[in-house]
């Protein structure tokens, strides 16, 4: 009598899940489509600023998806100590480009490149003792957070919807917008109606129908496609030896610190998407990753490494949660930054296509820390506030970027980021209210206060 076979055992994460090659590929391609705008406009910028020509803009951009796809294995996969061995998608940060501006413009491209191995190797040093502020980011903060990561990129696609720049004609003409509002529609329908796994492959399915659709009506153009080299790999120190400067080394602290910031609150954001424990431990590993990265990155032409909130959106309408979905995305990356051929390819994609595939990813960001405030008990407390002067601050910089233009550029390397902002008003709103607070047990007058942990009514963190 033949013993029954025994059904394969489930994970005990649900981002250890392994779907297997062909659903591997296919959803992490989506992750590529999805970041591959953020990933390349960093080095595009820097570029154009730096004045280099074509050839050069085009190693920046090559060497960013090389260097980004190897931060994703390490921040996916894990080695002993680094990496949070969660879904997340890593990438040239866009906090640090106007630091990094500034410091080109007096140093060179090379003064950059020595400021981010110098800051990323303290920031090493000094990433398990960031980690260790976990308890200061319970529900109240954390949904505060990642709501403002959501509402922070919607400008980002609204800019995509409207097509590639002002200069390029048409940009937020209604035939862009139009393209860009078809694919919200096809996002939704493919969702709603598709079996489970068109369900999934949506954003991709989308992107693919809205490119086709734009080459019918003329808006796509894919003839810079056959140009260039089909394989190129990174030099290491292509522009020259680095160097170092101590005013550039301590702004660029700065970045490393916002950095940290928004990392965390990714890891929070997606960790609360899939439904998996984040401790200070595995913050710690996945600050560990940004910063080894980020120190290696200058040596293959590249700039600080961070988590790119665009894709926890993704993971949040697809279900699908496995890290190894977004490992495979990283090996594409790999592949489009030794194959430029390819990566000439997915840079045809409109950006209005783009811009459509974004509002609907960045709106589910919003409302998964929507859903996370949902959980949050409002009643006896002062976390109404805590919500609405998070938001209420971080948010001035989306609706007037110059708020702050008449502050030093220490502060406006943390306060123009609607997340960083955001993040740290919430922590310090929350650590007031909630971690300090009056205790109704002493009868003398005095204006003693205890540690929020020590209090019975206090809520505590849950991760």
């Amino acid at each position: 009598m033949s013993a029954a076979k025994t059904p394969p055992a489930s994970p005990a994460r649900p981002e250890d899940a392994r779907l297997g090659v062909g659903p591997n590929l296919a959803y992490g391609f989506q992750h590529v489509l999805t970041m591959y705008g953020g990933i390349i406009a960093p080095p595009l910028v820097m570029g154009q600023a730096g004045g280099m020509s074509q050839a050069e803009i085009g190693m920046l951009v090559t060497c960013a998806l090389f260097i980004g796809g190897l931060a994703t294995l390490l921040q996916t996969l894990g080695l002993p100590f680094f990496g949070s061995k969660l879904p997340l998608v890593q990438g040239v940060s866009f906090s640090g480009i106007a630091t990094m501006l500034a410091i080109q413009g007096d140093g060179g491209i090379q003064a950059v490149m020595g400021a981010v191995i110098v800051s990323s190797a303290i920031g090493l040093l000094l990433a398990p003792a960031f980690a260790m502020i976990l308890r200061f980011f319970p529900p109240v903060v954390t949904g505060t957070v990642i709501t403002s990561i959501g509402l922070s990129l919607l400008p980002v696609a609204a800019g995509w919807a409207m097509g590639p720049s002002p200069d390029v004609e048409g940009f937020g003409s209604p035939a862009n917008l139009g393209l860009a509002g078809l694919t919200v529609v096809l996002v939704v329908v493919l969702t709603k109606l598709g079996t489970p796994t068109i369900a999934r492959l949506s954003v991709l399915l989308s992107l693919a129908i809205g490119t086709l659709l734009a080459v019918f009506l003329g808006a796509a153009d894919f003839s810079a496609v056959p140009e260039g080299p089909i394989v190129a790999f990174p030099t290491p120190f292509a522009f020259g030896a680095p160097t170092f400067d101590i005013a550039a080394i301590l702004s660029m602290m700065i970045v490393i610190l916002v950095t940290f910031t928004e990392t965390t609150a990714d890891i929070l954001a997606v960790g609360e998407v899939v439904g998996t424990k984040v401790d200070a431990k595995r913050i710690a590993a996945g600050l560990r990753a940004d910063m080894v990265a980020s120190a290696v990155s200058p040596v293959f032409n590249s700039f600080t490494q961070s988590a790119f909130a665009q894709n926890v959106g993704l993971v949040a309408i697809t279900g699908v949660k496995s890290r190894f979905v977004v490992a495979t995305g990283g090996a594409i990356l790999i592949v489009l930054g030794v194959l430029p051929v390819l990566g000439r390819v997915v840079a045809a994609i409109p950006t209005p296509v783009l811009g459509g595939v974004g509002i609907v990813l960045f709106g589910t960001v919003a409302a998964s820390g929507i859903a996370t405030l949902a959980k949050v008990d409002y009643r006896n407390n002062l976390n109404m506030l805590v919500v609405a002067g998070a938001l209420g601050i971080g948010l001035l910089p989306l609706v007037r970027p110059d708020v702050y233009a008449g502050f030093p550029d220490w502060f406006t390397v943390i306060f123009n980021s609607a997340i960083s902002s955001t993040t740290v008003v919430a922590v310090l709103l929350n650590i007031v209210f909630n971690h300090l607070v009056r205790d109704p047990d002493r009868n003398d007058g005095r204006n003693e206060f205890v540690a929020a942990s020590e209090h019975p009514t206090t809520e505590h963190p849950t991760t």
